[in-house]
């Protein structure tokens, strides 16, 4: 889970705009490795998903004088920025990227998740990251390990499998009914 700490991702951004790189690198250092699982359950390649967090940090550093904290929060600006990034990467390389059941609906848990964290201030983020937490609690070490391993660390279901020594169709099964219970928990 993303660090609960108070942390001022506008702030950041606004030193950013200013040029003080060491605002950039503390973004870097606070969500880098969410933001690679981003990209990775996007692009699906980890060498093109690492491409896809320099470029969207660099477009960061560069776009960071347009952030306006009036229409949303800095964190989602942030995620939002890699998201699209890994999006045009899909495109301009034009190829298909097959999608599964699963993959579909890890596709719109992550839109809805970037809409709802550009709605809210950060006080309810930290709010919400707080129920999240316990609704993680609540399932079972292996199927909380496994929803864990793909939406924060971007794995495959593939690379679950093999981390975690369980059949692929287990690890499959695990993810969809632990989200369909963190989606029930959450609402």
């Amino acid at each position: 889970m993303p660090a609960t700490d108070p942390f001022d991702h506008d702030a950041a951004l606004a030193a950013c705009a200013r040029g003080d790189r060491q605002a950039l690198a503390q973004i870097y250092g606070l969500e880098g490795r969410y933001l690679l699982g981003v990209a990775l359950r996007i692009v699906r390649q980890r060498q093109s998903a690492e491409d896809v967090l320099h470029d969207a940090f660099v477009s960061i550093w560069q776009r960071a004088g347009s952030f306006d904290p009036a229409r949303g929060a800095g964190r989602g600006w942030i995620y939002s920025v890699v998201r699209h990034a890994a999006l045009n990467w899909v495109r301009s390389h034009a190829r298909e990227v097959p999608v599964d059941e699963e993959g579909q609906a890890a596709l719109e848990d992550e839109v809805a998740l970037a809409r709802h964290a550009t709605q809210l201030d950060p006080a309810e983020t930290r709010v919400d990251l707080g129920r999240l937490e316990a609704c993680l609690e609540r399932l079972e070490a292996e199927r909380r390990e496994c929803i864990v391993l793909a939406y924060l660390d971007g794995c495959s279901h593939g690379e679950i499998a093999q981390r975690t020594q369980k059949p692929l169709g287990t690890v499959k099964s695990w993810i969809q009914r632990g989200m369909r219970s963190l989606r029930e928990c959450m609402a």
